[in-house]
């Protein structure tokens, strides 16, 4: 069933009906430029979004970039901007594929619609013509066939009137002969017109306009099609993404399930761990003996009470980012002087309590020390040798600069092998280039490794003065005892301005005893070396390859090993040297 034959009397209709068709298109394409733009600043809000919460941070050493926490958030923010990346694609496609062909397309309808209703506007026009004509010929025949009858009339009233002469007779003879040929002539005029008329009313009935219906149907039934086209692909262009999307999502997933929160506390341990051993008991301190003995002498004298386990008191608590405060909290409410005796005056010696006076005494020692370890810990200086961080911290820091200092330096040495081969090819082929010209290059690369190996030498040196783990107390107790007052390190890593040696040094001593007095450790295991190690940093042992080594400590974490011979030897080896093996 088609227009032409079914519809062939409802123009209005089918022109209506099609304007409609045409206006729901443009209404979906505005529907699709909304969505769009919702796609677009709904994109554009999430993009700010990840942007504000994934600022970049001045270095990737930061602390917290090492917590598998704050790694799976910018994971997710990561896959968030991923994400908003895919709506954008959305609104991309959905503008290219829906509203600018739709757009296009709707041109081009408007203006084949608009050529059709042209072509039934002129077979109308056409047609309405002719039955014009048609009509002016009936109505001239009608007229003329009337003159005709009056004529013959006429010319028969005046034959039979006895006054009439012979010429009138004629006269109205010829003049009703004549009427009659003119109105034969509008007759057969009538009948050439309505013959044409009639032919271009089936023309117009039967082709012309159901031709037009029929394109017309078309060009509705393409626009329908075209539509639900565009009705698909508003589904298809989001499902196309959603392989992306959904992979975004699942990243998303993947961040949160790959939490650990035992490595992150291990990871707090690892950075902040010092290395150090806990203080031990304070022992207690009878002054009641010193005042016990004054009061016995014969004259009272200025009570001689050792300093020394204050101090060394005060420096027990430097491990810790809040010590115990022992000065005036606990020494103020007895260096108050009492209410006079009395008796009479005090010995002018004391002119006060002696054990007031000897408390007293104690506090005004003790405070300009507790100070000065105070300023100490709030201001510690920081060296290149990363001496001002704890033993265990150190070593870290140094491994890590080490590392750096190889890679640079491997660089260099590799844009000077690329020197040396292309100045080769200059002076073997001139034509390419001035040897000459990579002087400079290679001077400043030269120089740049000699600087670099330098370096590499000192924080060598230096790493290998801070040791394996367990050595570090007992090198540091070396330098002590050896080097005096003047390279004492303080707790907080920072230089002594004390003249004297400090207390705290019975702490490494003791650490020291500890470890050379204590028995040998039952192996746990034993390795196997994959290659040779030379041991020349304190604190290691050399190795061959293919010798076996008993294991007594494993690695904790910084990449070394502690292992012992057979005779007795024990040192750090690295653990990526050999194969381990522990005992069930």
């Amino acid at each position: 069933m088609d227009w032409g034959t079914e519809l062939w009397d409802q123009y209005d209709i089918i022109e209506k009906h099609t304007q409609s068709g045409l206006e729901l298109v443009e209404k979906y394409v505005k529907f699709a430029k909304e969505r769009t733009e919702i796609e677009q600043n709904y994109a554009k809000q999430l993009r700010n979004l990840s942007k504000k919460y994934n600022q970049k941070r001045s270095s990737k050493d930061e602390p917290e970039c090492r917590f598998s926490s704050y790694q799976a958030f910018l994971d997710i923010l990561t896959e968030m901007n991923d994400y908003a990346g895919q709506r954008e694609l959305i609104a991309e496609n959905l503008m290219m594929n829906i509203c600018i062909d739709l757009t296009k397309y709707l041109q081009d309808l408007k203006q084949e619609r608009k050529t059709y209703l042209m072509d039934a506007k002129k077979a109308q026009q056409s047609l309405e013509s002719t039955y014009k004509q048609l009509d002016s010929s009936k109505k001239r025949f009608e007229r003329e066939w009337r003159e005709a009858e009056r004529a013959a009339q006429y010319a028969e009233k005046t034959d039979q009137d006895i006054n009439a002469t012979k010429a009138d007779v004629e006269k109205a003879k010829q003049q009703a002969h004549m009427r009659a040929h003119v109105a034969d002539e509008c007759k057969n005029d009538y009948a050439a017109q309505l013959q044409k008329y009639n032919k271009e009313q089936n023309q117009f009935y039967f082709s012309d306009m159901p031709l037009i219906f029929n394109k017309l149907q078309d060009l509705d039934e393409r626009r329908i099609q075209k539509l639900a086209q565009g009705y698909v692909l508003f589904s298809d262009t989001e499902k196309h993404v959603m392989p992306i999307i959904g992979k975004c999502l699942e990243g998303i997933t993947k961040a949160g399930t790959n939490v650990n929160e035992k490595n992150d506390s291990m990871i707090v341990i690892e950075q902040n761990k010092s290395g150090f051993e806990r203080p031990g008991d304070l022992e207690f301190e009878d002054y009641s003996q010193g005042i016990n003995r004054a009061s016995s002498d014969s004259s009272l004298g200025t009570p001689k009470v050792s300093l020394d386990p204050w101090k060394k008191k005060t420096n027990n608590f430097w491990l810790f980012s809040k010590r115990s405060k022992l000065s005036s909290p606990v020494l103020a409410p007895f260096s108050t002087p009492p209410a006079p005796s009395p008796n009479g005056p005090p010995s002018p010696k004391f002119g006060r309590d002696p054990l007031s006076y000897c408390l007293k005494e104690i506090n005004k020692t003790v405070k300009p020390r507790i100070s000065s370890f105070r300023t100490l810990r709030r201001s510690p200086t920081v060296t290149e040798d990363f001496a001002h961080l704890p033993p265990e911290q150190r070593r870290k820091r140094l491994q890590q600069k080490l590392d750096e200092i190889c890679k640079e330096l491997q660089k260099e040495v590799d844009q000077s092998e690329a020197l040396g081969k292309m100045k080769d090819v200059y002076e073997k082929n001139p034509q390419m280039g001035d040897p000459a010209s990579l002087a400079s290059q290679i001077n400043q690369t030269s120089q740049n490794i000699e600087r670099l190996r330098g370096e590499q030498s000192k924080y060598e040196t230096w790493l290998a003065e801070a040791g394996g783990r367990g050595d570090t107390l007992r090198y540091k107790a070396h330098s002590f005892n050896n080097n005096g007052a003047n390279d004492v390190h303080s707790p907080d890593g920072a230089y002594s301005d004390e003249s004297t040696p400090d207390p705290s040094q019975a702490i490494y001593a003791e650490f020291d005893d500890d470890f050379e007095d204590e028995d040998l450790a039952a192996p746990i295991g034993k390795c196997t070396a994959m290659y040779n190690f030379p041991g020349a940093s304190e604190g290691t042992i050399a190795m061959q390859e293919g010798e076996v080594l008993a294991v007594v400590e494993e690695d904790k974490g910084d990449g070394w090993t502690r292992v012992r011979r057979n005779n007795g030897d024990e040192g750090y080896i690295p653990t990526s040297y050999v194969t381990i093996t522990l005992n069930k």
